[in-house]
């Protein structure tokens, strides 16, 4: 495998680095430590203003990349590392691709001063325009040693699918533990259970039957995915849940304590664009670490 670690310094960096000491890479694997020394417009229009910021950025970069390296120090893959000069977001997507990378990860640096978990500029661009999976760490990330929780997302779409392909090909430990979940976006999710019950018997088991058919083919996507990512890990289980995908996805994060979230990057059928909602609200709104991965033919 080959993994591109794009790095900052930063704390939410210096996460996703630890995160690689989980996985159970070999000499066979290769990291890339990427540091793109980037340059913002300031409000001070002077030449030697900019050219003093330019060479403090270019003296820090070493130190940025060893820092990244301190932490995979016992990592056994081969490790190399690139600073550019540059947009960040530009350069993480273009040179991943280049260099047929299999998976991009950087820390998820948060928006200051605003309360949420609404992730930056460059960790949403790199997300949206990328076509290598993109693992988007968050604080706190999982340590060695203690067992991995992944909930996988699935729709029965191929979207779905290549995650679930995806994940499969990572080299997680053995004992991970993969839950995954199908929500049910139901006809009649919009209308109040106190309603239906006040609706006539026709209609009630009209209600009845269609809910009936949304739970058969649930399961149905459910055992799809188990079929295919069973293959690999034995401590698979399911979860089905009805209502709005982003906020069940989550919830079910949460409950679970899990790890990280894994999804296809259109997290609806027939939702075009490079980026469905659901993949949107997840990457903003999720408390846990987050893999995104699209299938061959986008």
């Amino acid at each position: 495998m080959k993994i591109l670690l794009a790095t900052d310094g930063s704390e939410y960096s210096e996460g996703a680095a630890r995160l690689l000491t989980c996985l159970e890479l070999t000499t066979a694997d290769e990291i890339m430590v990427l540091h793109a020394v980037s340059w913002v417009p300031f409000q001070y229009d002077m030449e030697s203003y900019y050219e003093s910021l330019k060479e403090i950025k270019k003296e820090i970069a070493p130190r940025i990349l060893d820092s990244a390296l301190d932490i995979l120090s016992n990592v056994k893959a081969k490790i190399s590392t690139a600073i550019i000069d540059g947009s960040p977001e530009k350069y993480i997507v273009e040179i991943a691709s280049e260099a047929g990378m299999d998976m991009i990860l950087l820390g998820a640096r948060g928006i200051k001063g605003v309360k949420s978990l609404l992730v930056g500029s460059v960790t949403k661009s790199v997300a949206v325009n990328s076509f290598v999976p993109v693992f988007i760490a968050k604080l706190p990330v999982c340590l060695p040693g203690r067992q991995m929780k992944i909930l996988l997302a699935v729709d029965g779409s191929e979207h779905s699918a290549a995650a679930g392909r995806y994940l499969s090909s990572l080299p997680l430990p053995p004992d991970t533990e993969i839950h995954i979940i199908h929500v049910i976006w139901s006809d009649f999710s919009d209308i109040p259970e106190r309603f239906v019950a006040e609706i006539n018997d026709r209609i009630k088991e009209f209600v009845a039957e269609t809910r009936s058919a949304e739970f058969r083919e649930s399961e149905n996507i459910l055992e799809q995915a188990r079929a295919g990512i069973g293959k690999k890990y034995r401590n698979v289980k399911t979860i089905s849940r009805v209502g709005d995908p982003s906020l069940e996805i989550m919830k079910a994060a949460e409950a679970l304590n899990a790890d990280c979230i894994a999804l296809g990057c259109r997290g609806l059928k027939g939702i075009k664009g490079l980026m469905g909602s659901v993949s949107r609200n997840i990457i903003n709104h999720s408390g846990c670490s987050v893999i995104l991965s699209r299938s061959c033919s986008d």
